[in-house]
């Protein structure tokens, strides 16, 4: 069994500055890999690891931050046994259908894949509609919300939490399936894995190389940060006049 796990790589937001005319600055912002990702790298490391033969092949797609040799082996040393990665430099650019369709062509040319699996959800947009979006592009068996992911019977069982109950399902493959992020925890990678990290496979693929470019359905207008408003005045203390007064100046200011 082949499985594929994709991954995206996300700036840590608490760096991140706002300019005057409220654009995000992002020049001083450490990369990682997102955390719903982590969670489902190890779920499907665990998949594989408890079928005999299975391999598992790390699918990535971004800019230039994918040349970073430390993040390519953040994510082989935690299980991967080789990394794909889909470059292009106006990634940052791409909206989430456009990222689906070059996901998707990648897995058609990796080939012979079972199982993809995917985070709920990106680190920083959350849009959590990615994975969804392949496996209908993919033509595949779909699901999201999983918590829970094994295989029997050359089949897949899933278990998703519906309100307050579980629901089971069994696919037959091929299928795509988005995890949550209390499927597991993540592995936190040993030193021997890091060291060995760096002798695991990379291919490194355009968007041009899977037979696509960025096409985007959707326009983004700008991204801003909220505007800024003063703080809230609190006035406390009993209901004397004065601070009566004081309630009214501030009422009055507002109005």
């Amino acid at each position: 069994m082949k499985v594929v796990i994709c991954y995206k790589l996300v700036p840590d937001v608490s760096n991140v500055k706002v300019k005057a005319d409220r654009t995000l600055d992002l020049s001083e912002c450490e990369w990682s890999i997102s955390q719903y990702d982590l969670n489902a790298t190890e779920a499907a490391n665990r998949l594989v690891a408890s079928n005999e033969g299975s391999t598992l092949t790390a699918l990535t797609f971004g800019g230039d931050i994918t040349d970073n040799s430390k993040l390519r082996k953040a994510i082989l040393a935690r299980g991967p046994h080789d990394l794909v990665i889909v470059k292009d430099e106006a990634a940052g650019s791409a909206d989430t259908y456009a990222t689906a369709k070059i996901l998707a062509e990648a897995i058609k040319k990796i080939g012979d894949v079972d199982v993809v699996v995917f985070g709920e959800g990106s680190g920083d947009m959350y849009v959590q509609q990615t994975g969804s979006m392949v496996g209908a592009m993919l033509g595949w068996n779909t699901v999201n919300s999983v918590n829970a992911l094994s295989m029997a019977d050359g089949k897949l069982n899933i278990g998703r939490l519906v309100e307050e109950c579980t629901e089971n399902l069994e696919l037959t493959l091929p299928a795509v399936v988005s995890v949550t992020s209390d499927i597991c925890p993540p592995k936190i990678a040993a030193m021997r894995d890091i060291l060995a990290a760096g002798k695991k496979p990379c291919i490194a693929w355009t968007s041009e190389d899977v037979g696509t470019g960025i096409e985007n359905k959707s326009v983004t207008e700008s991204i801003l940060a909220p505007m800024q408003t003063d703080r809230k005045k609190i006035i406390s203390g009993a209901a004397d006049e004065d601070h009566i007064n004081a309630v009214a100046a501030v009422l009055r200011s507002v109005m």
